[in-house]
């Protein structure tokens, strides 16, 4: 007889409890240093209408700390993975902020605009780091396959192994599969494989719960809910409840964004409701707005580079410092992009005689040794310096710093009403498809991660995007 394995998750009270410290340091730090920078050293100072300093200190702290909490920044469904985590302690970090400004103004406090003024920032960015480092040490525990959720997979096959393939292609969630409970027609089946790796068949839907207790499982996952019934549904979420064993259910659909679903309780069935795509949401004034004023800040600081590279390009080969390429924009708009020349001149004349040598995935023309390619040409590929001057496409407003692969003319004549609706908003400078393996990635999946941005925007998504494609560039991951 199978022994029951030692169901723990122990590691998640300990990683929200070192993270909750963490947090509160950083905040008693940025607060302290406020007051230090905007009052010194003096003891018997006021921060408004005769209030100690030190009591406006304090006061800001515990809010700070509680606003955090009221936003269930430490929701262990959230940490580890996506950008939600982030989103809470920045929205904490503002509404804090925001009140005090409302009460400062309505009571006349006059608290020191300094002093605000610096310990916001200095605050909100810390967190954001801290949890960031958090991640990373987290992640990198996952992938020496520590601190995982044992994931019982329940369901049948058809709806199962694209969950089981999903959760294995993304180590750095921290789900192991460690089984599967199938309809009683397929419960015979030894294992499933899937990718080359094999799935215990731990029985059938009427063994869901002895499966739990031999296998050790935190979470079990259905993904055939109409397969199981409403009431063995309910009978499920009851037994598991008091096993400390979290039940998620995978609704059916794919790449849609939290912001876009809401639960809504319809005759006592929750019912999934799925906004709209937000294709508007990609071209709204907001991001236009951090569009060119990112652009503007990126170009003062990297002006320097840009000069050098133009200088080692012109050296280097006969041909001009430019390339400029049609590519095809929003709604289908052809515009011209700007480029760092990386490759011989009439490199698209000598195109046509390497398409028998063509190493790209669907409508795309990639080669890791193309012939073209100029010694500098190489070297700025690899580490994508060669699309700098898409600064200026997006400063014209062609093109957005975050958005879809801008694709060539005969790419989009090629594209079928599904992949179409990548050109409903700008391209980017970079996107999806930058962050997740840039030329390594197959078109299906270039596509399907395109298609989820441009439904999905939103603010946050960007600022995340642009923060690892820095990491992606830095370590030229997929680049040729």
């Amino acid at each position: 007889m199978t022994r029951p394995r030692e169901r723990s998750r122990s590691w998640v009270h300990g990683y929200l409890e070192r993270v909750a410290w963490s947090d509160a340091a950083i905040v008693v730090a940025s607060v302290v240093i406020a007051q230090w920078v905007r009052f010194g050293t003096d003891n018997t100072a006021t921060n408004g209408e005769g209030l100690p300093a030190g009591l406006v200190t304090a006061v800001l702290v515990v809010s700070w700390i509680g606003a955090l909490r009221a936003t269930h920044t430490l929701d262990r469904r959230i940490i580890g993975s996506g950008s939600q985590e982030y989103s809470r302690v920045v929205t904490a970090c503002l509404s804090v902020f925001g009140v005090l400004a409302m009460v400062d103004l309505l009571f006349k406090l006059n608290i020191a605009r300094g002093f605000l003024a610096i310990a916001l920032p200095i605050g909100t960015v810390g967190l954001l780091v801290s949890r960031w480092l958090w991640r990373r040490r987290l992640i990198r525990q996952r992938t020496h396959l520590r601190n995982l959720e044992q994931v019982l997979v329940v369901g049948g096959i058809g709806s199962a192994v694209p969950l089981i393939k999903r959760l294995l292609s993304a180590p750095a969630l921290g789900y192991k599969v460690v089984g599967i409970c199938v309809p009683e027609r397929t419960a015979s089946r030894a294992d499933v494989d899937v990718d080359g790796q094999g799935v215990p068949m731990l029985g059938s839907f009427d063994d869901v719960c002895a499966a739990v207790d031999r296998c050790g499982a935190t979470t079990v996952a259905v993904t055939s809910a109409e397969a199981l019934g409403h009431e063995a549904m309910q009978d499920l979420s009851w037994d598991l409840e008091g096993r400390d064993v979290d039940m998620l259910v995978a609704p059916g659909v794919t790449d849609i964004a939290g912001p876009r679903m809401m639960l809504r309780p319809v005759a006592g069935l929750p019912l999934l409701h799925i906004d709209k795509p937000r294709y508007e949401g990609a071209n709204r004034f907001r991001k236009a707005i951090v569009d060119r004023a990112g652009t503007v800040l990126i170009l003062l600081v990297i002006a320097p580079v840009l000069a050098a590279v133009a200088i080692t390009i012109k050296l280097d080969s006969r041909g001009p410092v430019f390339y400029r390429a049609t590519r095809v924009g929003i709604n289908n708009t052809p515009f011209r992009m700007w480029k760092f020349r990386s490759m011989v001149q009439d490199a698209d004349v000598l195109k046509e005689n390497l398409r028998s040598l063509n190493e790209g995935s669907g409508v795309l023309f990639k080669m890791r040794d193309d012939p073209r390619i100029t010694r500098v040409g190489a070297f700025i590929r690899r580490y994508s310096l060669d699309e700098l001057p898409q600064l200026f496409n997006v400063l014209g407003g062609t093109m957005s710093l975050v958005g879809p692969r801008p694709p060539l003319p005969d790419e989009v004549e090629r594209y079928d009403g599904r992949v179409a609706r990548r050109m409903l908003v700008k391209p980017g400078m970079t996107g999806l498809w930058q962050v997740s393996g840039r030329s390594d990635l197959s078109w299906e999946e270039s596509v399907r991660l395109d298609l989820s941005y441009v439904e999905n925007w939103s603010i946050m998504q960007d600022a995340l995007i642009l923060w690892k494609t820095a990491k992606a560039v830095i370590g030229s991951d997929g680049a040729y």
